[in-house]
């Protein structure tokens, strides 16, 4: 298991911005909003095609969707809940197991797969959280934490770059930065709601950039949430969403 594991980690940094790459980076911005059958804007139709995703079902695993992050040595730690239920996220093949049998094997070995599930901050109206939409041509980065690894051992402990130690549902997960000015649909993360025009600071590389000490938050390629909630349950709640003050 060691071996496969060390593999596992090594894919998983390389197919880190996989998720930008299919959905935000050198593809056509498609007009619809994403559906359970039609892609958000810039994944391919094979991509989003019925399988390419992987569904765990009654897990425990690391919710990343709405976290912030320290940056140590340009690898992202992200705060993270503690969830059990169903996810979604890449397959993330290794050695004949998949995104889910490697976070099932994490439970006696100290490790946690960070997967997604519609973060019940985010949906409307009762949300305290917002997706704020990083416009197209954003510099800034942020932590693609779809298949990170999380350590179980940070659950209630203090960890460098937080001011308060995490409590027994929170974890601690090491994700890669993305970076892409290229896009032509910007990027989603997560801040608070009411929106704050002052959060959008977070879209620039001023602010989030992969240099030690900085933060970053958790995001993905505009629409990225909302068509994971349609592939994982078939519909997809309302979500606040804050657009930039020039939108």
């Amino acid at each position: 298991m060691a071996h496969r594991l060390v593999n596992f980690l090594l894919v998983a940094l390389m197919l880190g911005g996989a998720l930008d790459a299919l959905t935000g980076c050198g593809g056509k911005t498609v007009a619809p909003a994403p559906s359970a059958s039609i892609p958000p804007p810039g994944m391919t139709a094979s991509a989003a095609a019925s399988g390419f995703f992987k569904i765990c079902k009654g897990q425990t695993y690391a919710l990343c969707a709405t976290a912030s992050c320290t940056v140590l040595n340009q690898v992202a730690y992200c705060q993270c809940d503690v969830r059990k239920g169903d996810s979604i996220s890449l397959p993330l093949r290794v050695d004949r197991e998949d995104v889910c049998s490697i976070n099932a094997n994490g439970v006696d070995n100290g490790y946690m797969v960070s997967t997604f599930s519609v973060p019940e901050s985010v949906v409307a109206p009762q949300g305290n959280q917002a997706l704020y939409n990083c416009p197209a041509g954003s510099d800034g980065g942020y932590a693609q934490c779809d298949g990170g690894m999380c350590f179980t051992s940070s659950k209630g402990s203090s960890f460098p770059g937080f001011d308060e130690p995490l409590d027994r549902a929170e974890i601690i997960c090491a994700c890669p930065i993305s970076v892409t000015p290229g896009s032509p649909v910007g990027f989603q993360i997560a801040g608070p709601y009411p929106c704050d025009n002052s959060y959008f600071r977070f879209c620039k590389s001023q602010v989030a950039n992969a240099r030690t000490g900085s933060t970053v938050k958790v995001g993905a390629p505009t629409g990225t949430a909302r068509f994971l909630a349609l592939r994982l349950n078939g519909s997809a709640p309302p979500l606040h969403e804050c657009l930039p003050p020039s939108q």
